[in-house]
C-alpha cells in the first residue's frame, strides 16, 4: 500500500482555496502510484476557527469531498470542520471512490492556553476501526491530542487495527521548557507503534496562524516503532511510502503484546471507577 503523506498550510476559513490545493496534491500523488493521501487535522478549514467572522463549516457528503477520491484515483484522508443539523465537529473523514468510508469526530478537544476547540466543536463519542479498501487490512483515525490519550490507540488496537493515521495541527511550543511539542511526538508515535505493534502515519501541517507556527514532520512509523519515511520541518511536502500493513500481523504472532486484552477486566475497573465518581 503506497501512503501519501500531504504535509500542507491552508487558509484560515478559505475552504474553496484550500480544496483546491487538495486537489492538486491528489493529483501529484495519483502521479506517484499512491493508494491514500493523508492530509493534516482541520486541512480545508484551518485551525483557529474563532478568528473567523462566519461560519464555513460543510458537510462529510458535500459534492466537492466526495471528489477530492473519484474512481481511480487515490483514496483520500481529510480534515474538515464538519456540520449537522445541530452541532459541529473536527473531523477527519476518508472518502474511496467518490464515497464517504468513515468519518472520525475528534475525541477529546484540547481547551487549554491558546487552544480553544471546546468553544467551536463538539466532542466525537464513537472510536471504530474499518476496513481499508482493496484488502489492505484495517485501520482507526485519531486526530491529533486524540493520540495522546494512551486508551485510544489501544482500543483502536483492540478493533483491529493494523494502521492508526493521525492527522494533526501540532504547533511549536510557546514554552519549550514546558513542553517541547516535537519531542513529544518523537516519543509518542514510536512508542504507540512498537507496543501496540502497528503502522502510525503522523501527518502535520505548516505554515503560520494566529500567531501559532506549525512545524511539520509528518513521518510513517513501522510496527518495530521504526521511522521509514519523514518529510521535512516547517515546509510543505508531498511524502510517498509504500507499507506492508500485514506486517503489524506478523509482528503481533511473533511477540503477541496486544492479544490477551482482558476486555471483561478492563469493563469491570472501568465501571468501578465511573461508580466512584469518576469521569463517565
Amino acid at each position: 500500500m503506497r501512503v501519501a503523506l500531504a504535509q500542507t498550510d491552508c487558509a484560515l476559513g478559505e475552504v474553496g482555496e484550500n480544496l483546491e490545493s487538495a486537489r492538486d496534491q491528489v493529483d501529484q500523488a495519483a502521479t506517484q502510484g499512491a493508494d491514500l493521501v493523508v492530509f493534516p487535522e482541520l486541512s480545508l478549514h484551518g485551525y483557529h476557527l474563532g478568528g473567523l467572522a462566519r461560519d464555513t463549516s460543510i458537510t462529510t457528503d458535500d459534492p466537492r469531498l466526495l471528489a477530492l477520491a473519484a474512481p481511480g484515483g487515490p483514496d483520500v484522508l481529510v480534515g474538515l470542520h464538519e456540520h449537522t443539523s445541530l452541532r459541529a465537529y473536527n473531523t477527519a473523514a476518508y472518502y474511496t471512490k467518490g464515497q464517504l468510508l468513515h468519518a472520525h469526530r475528534k475525541l477529546y478537544l484540547p481547551n487549554y492556553l491558546a487552544w480553544e476547540e471546546r468553544k467551536h466543536v463538539s466532542p466525537g463519542q464513537h472510536l471504530r476501526a474499518y476496513d481499508l479498501p482493496g484488502g489492505h487490512g484495517r485501520a482507526a483515525t485519531l486526530v491529533c491530542n486524540d493520540a495522546w490519550q494512551p486508551v485510544l490507540p489501544w482500543l483502536a488496537v483492540q478493533d483491529g487495527a493494523e494502521v492508526i493515521v493521525v492527522p494533526t495541527n501540532s504547533a511549536a511550543s510557546l514554552d519549550p521548557e514546558a513542553m517541547d511539542t516535537g519531542l513529544y511526538w518523537d516519543t509518542l508515535l514510536s512508542y504507540t507503534a512498537r507496543m501496540l505493534q502497528c503502522w502510525v502515519v503522523f501527518v502535520n501541517r505548516v505554515g503560520n496562524e494566529n500567531g501559532a507556527s506549525f512545524w511539520g514532520g509528518s513521518r510513517v512509523v513501522d510496527p518495530r516503532g521504526t521511522v521509514v519515511a519523514q518529510a521535512p520541518k516547517w515546509e510543505a511536502a508531498l511524502v510517498t511510502v509504500d507499507i506492508d500493513v500485514h506486517e503489524a500481523r506478523r509482528q503481533r504472532r511473533a511477540v503477541p503484546l496486544v492479544a490477551e486484552a482482558r476486555l471483561g477486566l478492563v469493563d469491570r475497573e472501568v465501571r468501578r471507577l465511573i461508580d466512584e465518581g469518576g469521569d463517565s
